[in-house]
């Protein structure tokens, strides 16, 4: 037990050293009559600052850039940790932003620091912080844009981000950026544990000793060695990954910096060649807006679909559009680039084979898919990037660059794989029986849409048409918790539906339910149950899992009317990319799915439906303004003009009947 004297008192030595002057920096400041004659005052007292802060004196009026990033923790000089941060994602963050400091202050610029660091989805699976999740992603994009506007002289910025949400909401901020050069640095990845199990796989312990699949000692040691180094997203394609592929496919990253090896020299290299292109990009004048253009944006889905990416870069990709002001693809751009756009990235946790993304940077990573994609004419190679260079010139000098000769030759040397095997020819990964990933059911229970990550469900599911199909009882959970209960005491059986509602906006959040897909993955007959929910699903996630479905249950969507027992019919064409699901039976009656469109229409909701009882009034606040701007499939956005307009809307309603709405209430 502590005594007060340990917390009240201080050393008596500390007492004499308190001074109340100092004699300040040495030197003057480099202004001149008409800097103080015209300049904002708020200019010239930033000189006074950087002075103060050690900048030299004569060196103040060099270009001024700003270094964003979602850097968590805080490390010692040798890398031992004095305090953790939220996950290793943003970890070594810190050494990228030293890293571009020391490029630019070399090359007389001044570079500015500042964070805004993020939260970690695998560590709030199952819990209440997952319902501030994606809320977080646009508090964390308002955060960054203040920053940014927060230092008027600056000439350019630098984000540095890795992880979930951190990395889509840098995006979002960088791409506001309109006249103002801007990249983006990735994260990078951490490595695979020698002999351990990858961060995706480690998250079903619980759920696997539960059924008695393993020991309390695997589960101990296998869970200490996942993260085999202590930076970097994690080794599958889920949304870490793919946002890192996204940005840039956009332009906004340095070619083949996406997937780099956390901490590594070549990780670093990445932060001081993108310091210099910045510098370049600020003297050539290229503004984010000549790199984010239309083009640009097809062209990240295009090679979203060739990885085979996360499903909730459905609601980064139009939120980063939105933020650029450019119009927010919709579903149906969605499944047209899909049907067009074979997978040739064979990674975890799609497969066939299922390679750790370090071994998909090795194998030529995103421009090495892109010289696949160029060759089949699926990519806008005119593009400008902040390389300074087009797509075209881009992709001509990967080819022939030493860096992809050596990288590729290097993972054949590692790990014995060739790099063919991993970034597949559209010849051979139809050879392989690689499909399209995403496909978007409706029915009867998803009248505006759903998605689902088609490539994840099992091949032995899989008829000799390329179709997906199951019917099964509806098992209706309204929370997480009850559902991941029932998977662990055995109450779901095969052939079940797992109907979970009351986890999209207005419910939780929309949060995501890695725990219940992770969970079922693992049971013996995992492949025979199937998922709908108004929530979202981890890029982890496998399995004939339905989210996204909309309307949700708390905003009258029929997903919200089904009932235990209920007959639901699936069904998800892997070549075509269409899919259904449908009611179409209660009890021992079977009906068509237009008569279950008629049913569910005469049914009243659900009684039990409810919000989380922990969800916060920052996430219902999250939810209603998002709802007001386009809703899931507008990117969970803030559009300012559309809520205002809703705002006014309603102030005039309550100015013209406030009587009556005082009744009412």
């Amino acid at each position: 037990m502590l005594t007060d004297a340990e917390i009240l008192d201080s050393s008596p030595a500390l007492f004499a050293d308190v001074k109340t002057h100092a004699p300040g920096p040495s030197g003057s400041l480099p202004i001149t009559p008409e800097m103080l004659l015209n300049e904002p005052s708020g200019n010239l007292f930033g000189l006074s600052q950087n002075a103060g802060m050690g900048w030299e004196p004569a060196r103040l009026l060099d270009p001024e850039f700003l270094i964003l990033s979602t850097h968590g923790g805080m490390r010692a000089q040798d890398g031992t940790a004095i305090a953790l941060g939220f996950h290793t994602g943003h970890w070594e963050v810190g050494l990228l932003v030293a890293e571009a400091a020391r490029e630019l202050r070399n090359r007389h610029a001044i570079p500015f620091a500042g964070a805004c660091t993020d939260p970690c989805d695998g560590r709030t699976q199952g819990t209440a912080g997952m319902l501030d999740s994606l809320a977080y992603r646009n508090d964390a994009a308002m955060v960054l844009r203040r920053l940014m506007r927060s230092l008027p002289t600056r000439k350019g910025v630098l984000g540095i981000a890795t992880c979930d949400k951190g990395l889509p909401a840098m995006m979002m901020a960088l791409a506001s950026s309109g006249s103002y050069p801007s990249i983006l640095v990735p994260g990078g990845v951490t490595l695979s544990p020698e002999g351990g199990e990858d961060a995706g796989k480690i998250q079903t312990i619980g759920a696997r000793f539960a059924q008695g699949q393993i020991t309390l000692e695997y589960a101990a040691e296998m869970g200490c060695k996942t993260c085999a180094s202590p930076g970097g997203g994690c080794q599958f394609l889920g949304t870490a990954a793919t946002a890192q592929v996204v940005g840039e496919a956009l332009g906004l990253s340095l070619p083949h910096t996406a997937l780099a090896p956390s901490g590594q020299p070549i990780w670093l290299d990445a932060a001081a060649r993108s310091a210099r292109a910045l510098l370049r990009m600020a003297k050539l004048g290229i503004g984010t807006r000549d790199i984010l253009t239309p083009a640009a944006l097809r062209n990240a889905m295009v090679v979203h679909a060739a990885f085979g990416g996360s499903t909730n870069l459905l609601l980064h990709i139009p939120a980063i559009a939105h933020a650029a002001g450019l119009p927010r693809p919709s579903k149906d751009d969605w499944a047209s680039i899909n049907r067009q756009v074979p997978r040739l990235v064979d990674a975890l946790p799609n497969g066939p084979h299922g390679y750790a993304t370090v071994q998909v940077f090795l194998a030529g990573g995103v421009p090495e898919v892109m010289l696949h994609l160029r060759e089949a004419g699926l990519l806008d190679t005119a593009v400008r990037t902040v390389s300074g260079n087009t797509l075209d010139e881009v992709l001509d000098w990967w080819k022939q660059s030493e860096r992809r000769a050596a990288l590729r030759a290097r993972l054949m040397d590692l790990n014995g794989i060739d790099p063919d095997d991993v970034i597949l020819s559209p010849d051979r990964a139809r050879a392989s029986g690689m499909t399209a990933t995403v496909c978007f059911p409706s029915g009867n229970l998803a009248p505006e849409g759903s998605v689902i990550k088609s490539t994840s469900i099992d091949p032995s599911l899989i008829d000799e048409e390329g179709a997906y199909r199951h019917s099964g009882p509806a098992r209706v959970f309204i929370t997480e918790a009850a559902a991941i209960d029932a998977i662990k005491r055995g109450n779901v059986s095969h052939g079940d539906v797992i109907v979970l509602i009351c986890g999209g906006p207005a419910g939780a959040g929309m949060q995501e339910i890695y725990q219940v897909t992770s969970a079922l993955k693992n049971l013996p007959f995992c492949k025979h149950v199937a998922v709908l929910t108004d929530a979202r699903f981890s890029g982890v996630s496998t399995g004939a899992c339905i989210g996204h479905i909309s309307p949700e249950a708390l905003a009258g969507g029929p997903i919200g009317k089904v009932r235990e027992g209920d007959v639901i019919e699936i069904a998800v064409d892997r070549r075509a990319l269409h899919g259904s699901i449908d009611l179409v039976g209660e009890t021992d009656e079977k009906f068509t799915p237009e008569e279950g469109r008629r049913r569910l229409e005469a049914r009243a909701p659900r009684s039990d439906l409810a919000a989380h009882p922990d969800l916060p009034d920052d996430t219902r606040l999250w939810a209603a303004l998002t709802n007001a701007s386009g809703g899931v499939w507008g990117g969970c956005v803030y559009d300012t003009d559309s809520i205002l307009a809703q705002l006014e809307r309603g102030a005039e309603t309550e100015a013209r009947h406030p009587i009556e709405r005082k009744i009412d209430a």
